[in-house]
């Protein structure tokens, strides 16, 4: 009781074929087919881009990083209190 069975499909599967037509469903699956496609050729796309930028960006950084004088000690601490904090003190 309560579970579907293989006749029940049957029925559903040839009311689908009767309604839409053999032409039209696979007309349906070429459809879904060329968007998963352009889906993936897309997310090709952006993780070539990403990958350009992350290059481009390690670069940059690296030539900042040589382009900076050496110190001897280490750099002046940041005060990273809140403000609300620092003026209540």
């Amino acid at each position: 009781m309560g579970g579907i069975s293989i006749w029940q499909l049957a029925i559903v599967g040839i009311l689908v074929v009767l309604l839409f037509g053999r032409g039209k469903i696979s007309e349906l699956m070429g459809d879904v087919a060329k968007g998963i496609k352009s889906f993936k050729k897309g997310m090709k796309d952006d993780e070539d881009e990403t990958l350009d930028t992350a290059r481009t960006e390690r670069v940059v950084a690296d030539r900042t990083v040589a382009d900076r004088p050496v110190t001897d000690g280490p750099a002046e601490p940041i005060d990273v209190t809140p403000r609300k904090e620092r003026d209540s003190a």
